[in-house]
């Protein structure tokens, strides 16, 4: 099982929604909010090549996106294979 890193922030429904997509698909993450933790935004917007929304999920170090694009990979049924 691939390493999952989730950037988070407060008050986002869109997080509250990709962690719940995450767990029913059996995939422990790490989360990182970006409110609480020092210089985890900077971190998170390098990582993802300037994207600033989110929540922003990594595969070991591959950037999926945010909720959407997880969401999308779930329903074309190849998200299970992407986290092995």
């Amino acid at each position: 099982m691939k390493n999952v890193t989730i950037y988070t922030g407060p008050f986002c429904n869109y997080c509250d929604a990709a962690k719940r997509l995450l767990t029913r698909n059996n995939a422990s993450f790490k989360e990182i909010n970006i409110a609480t933790v020092d210089g985890a935004m900077d971190e998170m917007i390098k990582k993802a090549n300037g994207k600033r929304t989110i929540p922003q999920i990594f595969f070991n170090d591959q950037h999926i996106g945010g909720y959407d694009e997880v969401r999308a990979l779930e329903k074309e049924n190849k998200l299970q294979d992407m986290l092995k």
